[in-house]
């Protein structure tokens, strides 16, 4: 996998090996922040992050900062390798349950202009629930969620569409607040 855009374009990131991690390819990162725009001075939220490529993409593209959440150590391990090799700055990692952290951030009062989640395409289904109770509230006024998910599936949050489109297997949806 490499990075597709900004200060670090074209260095490539490692996965975890095994397959508890499903690593968001290239051309759907590309795809996804072609649709998602600047990210400048963004803060970011990276729950499910597996290797962290989507929140890296994000610090390479210029974003200020950006917290990774994931629950599993060796995935962990790949993503602070991962932030140590490019040498990037502004990052936290933090082992833990995402939608646990998610509530934390939200009862924290905490705010981010990009969330990004993308947990295990079977497990979506019994995390939406949480994810919506939680997601509004930790999304700046202006902010975007992205979500991927299996092609198939249409996520839903109490946040307004802006676009969802299928990537082969994988499906991108924007959410924002409600203008």
């Amino acid at each position: 996998m490499r990075i597709v855009a900004g200060s670090r374009k074209g260095h490539t990131i490692h996965a975890p090996r095994g397959r508890d991690t499903r690593p968001t390819s290239d051309r759907v990162r590309e795809n996804a922040f072609n649709l998602i725009g600047p990210v400048d001075d963004a803060t970011v939220l990276d729950l499910f992050a597996g290797s962290g490529a989507m929140g890296i993409e994000a610090l390479s593209r210029g974003a200020a900062r950006a917290v990774f959440v994931e629950s599993d150590r060796d995935a962990v391990r790949a993503i602070e390798r991962n932030l140590d090799k490019l040498r990037l700055r502004g990052a936290t990692v933090l082992q833990q349950d995402a939608v646990r952290a998610l509530a934390a951030e939200a009862a924290a009062g905490r705010t981010y202009d990009l969330v990004l989640v993308d947990p295990p395409y079977s497990m979506y289904e019994d995390v939406q629930p949480k994810l919506a109770r939680h997601l509004p509230h930790v999304l700046a006024a202006d902010g975007l969620v992205v979500v991927e998910t299996d092609g198939r599936v249409e996520p839903e949050l109490p946040l307004e569409v802006r676009t969802s489109r299928r990537y082969g297997a994988a499906r991108i949806t924007l959410f924002e607040h409600a203008q």
